[in-house]
């Protein structure tokens, strides 16, 4: 399969993650394509088979520069048709949502709107999502404390190794569907 791994990655977290998946994927035999969002970034979502699509969460929801792009995606792909009102099913694409989070305040909870908004993008363009992954991640910088004062406990140095092999198994997994 032609795989597309596209994310947004502001603290590293994320970034884990989707070096994970490209590195599963293509020992599974795919090929991958993995692109950080940023800048002037165009991407053609249609030309791919499996469509991984994540990033750390940020107020709810993904970072700015995921956003901005799937915007602009948006805009394009209206304009040029492809994104009709009442779009089909595009039953050739397949697509899934992940997220990493620190929750501090309610868990999960936080991640969840960060992945429909994600997934709302494939919707809209007829491709189905397969799921949704959430990660927990480490805070960085002036936010460190929280790693270990939130409701989630000690969550330093995470991802960590089993949340890599986790996903490691779960990609695997999702490409054979």
């Amino acid at each position: 399969m032609k795989v597309l791994n596209l994310y947004y990655s502001g603290t590293g977290n994320t970034a884990r993650i989707a070096e994970q998946i490209e590195k599963t994927a293509i020992e599974n035999g795919h090929e991958v394509t993995s692109v950080q969002a940023k800048g002037n970034l165009q991407i053609e979502f249609l030309d791919y088979d499996f469509i991984f699509m994540g990033s750390g969460v940020y107020h709810w929801l993904p970072g700015k520069p995921l956003m901005n792009m799937i915007d602009k995606t948006c805009t394009r792909y209206r304009e040029s048709g492809d994104m009709p009102r009442n779009a089909k099913r595009r039953d050739h694409i397949k697509a899934l949502t992940y997220c990493t989070y620190g929750g501090t305040h309610t868990g999960a909870n936080e991640a969840y709107p960060t992945t429909l908004w994600m997934g709302q993008f494939f919707d809209h363009l007829g491709i189905e999502v397969l799921g949704s992954w959430y990660v927990v991640g480490e805070f960085h910088g002036k936010w460190e404390n929280l790693s270990v004062n939130g409701r989630m406990g000690d969550i330093r140095n995470r991802p960590n190794e089993a949340d890599l092999a986790d996903i490691a198994q779960k990609t695997k997994a999702i490409l054979e569907i």
